[in-house]
Parts: C-alpha cells; sequence; structure tokens
C-alpha cells in the first residue's frame, strides 16, 4: 500500500481523506505522526500555500505529500474570506468566531446577492524538489444562509447553502457531502492523476 503524507494537522480534513479514499491502495497519514510541524502559510494563492505546505511535509518525512488549501470565497465580500478561511476572524480563531463574523460582515445583504463558493486547490509531490507538481481543483458553488444550520461537516458547512440539496453542508450525510464538496471533486481529480503515476 502506497503511503502518503498528508500536510494538514486538521482532523476533519484527515478525516474526509480517509471517507474518501476507502478500499483505495494508498494509505494516508497524517503528518502529525512524524511530528511535522504547520508551516505559516504566506502565499497569496491557495495553489501557492498548497505548495508550500506539501514541501514542507516532504522535506520533514522523506515521503509524498498531498496537500490542499482550500477556502470560502463570498462574491459580496469580493472574495473573502478567501485565502483567510481558516484565521478570517484572527490567527487562532475558531469555526464559530469565523462564522460569527462572516454573518456579522453579510448581515446587509439580502439573500440573492450571498451567492458564494468553496474552493479546494490540491498538490501531490514526489519529493520536495518536485518541479512538476500534480495541481486538481474543485469547486463548490452555494451562497451563505443567515445562521447556520446542521451537525456534520466543519468550517463554513453550517452556512453553505448547498442549491440542489436545500440544506446546508452541515445537514448533509458525509457521503453525500463528499460527493458534491470542493474537495472531494479535486480528490478524484487527484486519484486519477495518481493512478497514472
Amino acid at each position: 500500500m502506497k503511503q502518503i503524507i498528508l500536510a494538514s494537522s486538521n482532523r476533519g480534513k484527515v478525516r474526509e481523506f480517509n471517507e474518501l479514499l476507502t478500499g483505495r491502495d494508498l494509505e494516508i497519514i497524517p503528518q502529525s505522526h512524524f511530528n511535522v510541524p504547520d508551516i505559516e502559510e504566506t502565499g497569496l494563492s491557495f495553489v501557492e500555500n498548497a505548495i508550500l505546505k506539501a514541501r514542507n511535509a516532504a522535506e520533514l518525512t522523506g515521503k509524498p505529500a498531498i496537500a490542499d488549501d482550500s477556502g470560502l470565497e463570498v462574491d459580496a465580500l469580493s472574495g473573502a474570506p478567501g485565502i483567510y478561511s481558516a484565521r478570517y476572524a484572527g490567527p487562532d480563531a475558531s469555526d464559530e468566531a469565523n462564522l460569527t463574523k462572516l454573518l456579522e460582515n453579510l448581515l446587509e445583504v439580502p439573500e440573492q446577492d450571498r451567492t458564494a463558493r468553496f474552493q479546494c486547490l490540491m498538490v501531490y509531490l514526489r519529493h520536495p524538489g518536485d518541479p512538476t507538481p500534480a495541481i486538481c481543483q474543485g469547486t463548490w458553488e452555494g451562497s451563505i444562509l443567515f445562521e447556520p444550520r446542521g451537525e456534520n461537516g466543519f468550517g463554513y458547512d453550517p452556512v453553505f447553502l448547498v442549491p440542489e440539496q436545500g440544506c446546508s453542508a452541515a445537514e448533509l450525510p458525509p457521503g453525500i457531502k463528499n460527493s458534491l464538496s470542493h474537495r472531494g471533486k479535486a480528490l478524484q481529480k487527484m486519484l486519477s492523476v495518481l493512478a497514472k503515476l
């Protein structure tokens, strides 16, 4: 079984990756198993941050690494929180604090103008100096609710309305969420890339 380091300490992401990879000949090992510290995300785009994270994990473990940088883009906020989604309310902000800030910033925005999307940029590095990382993108279109709904998922899932399902991302069963989500779409593309390597 091929081992790939997941350059993330986010338990929600680790769980989501392993659910998506059930039955594959791949084992995703979180970087925390190797005591790899999180690296500062100094990139100015999702793809730059993903490469920084994957390179750090590959350098410190000597194994291939996969990383993603993902976030929420809200049209009424000119694409914010974007690459700052995890730290929208501050450097060590909780999911709840980020949600509260988002809803406050959208307080006066009417329903029809609350369009948004989750973006996921996923990269795979065979080694730290890989000059041609595999890069895959997944996008999930929706809009922002006026208040949180649902107990599943993490991050902004409780306020992200999935129009075709008529519910928030946090109200979806994990299997359905994984088939629709930005991360699920990016990972499906990445699996077909990995199959060719």
